[in-house]
């Protein structure tokens, strides 16, 4: 399901910061701007494939995030999706057929690691190695190898434009070789936005999923 291959990406994203940190080849403009940023919003092309087949599928949308880990995640094409991480639940909404999957996060990361991105706790250096791979057209690339590999995540990169200090992509590998990679523009930095935002409540008629009745 795309919700599922899109958390990993979710979870690099609001860890950034994190990542140059770590990192002591970069330059501590790009540090103390990641540091400071408490809302963005930005474009997404997704762009899905499949390792056995070569197949790829292609998502566009939009991303709104807030300090400390709310994000709002629209999907436009090619079917509408709605990922709503709010301050006690994850939501999956899908439009076209009228369900709704609600979640508690812990049910959603389940795995240390995705808690601690989620929760904006991370630290890349504990849970990666980190490699500085210089100039990729223009962007500082950055290749992360997990320490303790899980199976949606062997394997991340992440491009950086050094003039404006933004991420501009991302990239990850499971463990069957599938690749999830975001492209971000026209990114705006802070925003106006409120919690309410991050709010979701079902239309009238929708089948509702709720994995958090017996949690």
């Amino acid at each position: 399901m795309p919700f599922k291959i899109s958390i990993t990406i979710v979870s690099i994203l609001m860890l950034v910061s994190t990542a140059f940190a770590a990192d002591s080849g970069l330059t501590s403009k790009i540090q103390n701007k990641y540091d400071s940023i408490q809302s963005f919003s930005a474009d997404f092309i997704q762009t899905l494939t499949t390792a056995a087949s070569g197949e790829q599928e292609i998502r566009k949308g939009s991303i709104l995030f807030k300090q400390p880990s709310l994000l709002r995640w629209d999907t436009v094409s090619p079917e509408k999706e709605l990922l709503m991480v709010g301050k006690s639940y994850v939501w999956d909404y899908y439009p076209e057929d009228q369900l709704a999957m609600k979640y508690h996060a812990e049910q959603v990361f389940n795995s240390k690691t995705m808690i601690k991105f989620i929760s904006g706790q991370a630290n890349l250096a504990e849970d990666f190695v980190i490699e500085n791979q210089g100039d990729d057209h223009g962007l500082i690339k950055l290749k992360l190898i997990p320490k303790e590999p899980e199976p949606g995540l062997v394997l991340g990169y992440v491009w950086v434009d050094s003039e404006s200090s933004m991420l501009m992509k991302v990239l990850s590998v499971d463990f069957y070789g599938n690749g999830n990679e975001v492209d971000l523009s026209n990114i705006n930095l802070e925003p106006k936005v409120s919690d309410s935002d991050f709010e979701f409540t079902p239309p009238e008629g929708v089948n509702i999923e709720d994995n958090t009745a017996d949690n």
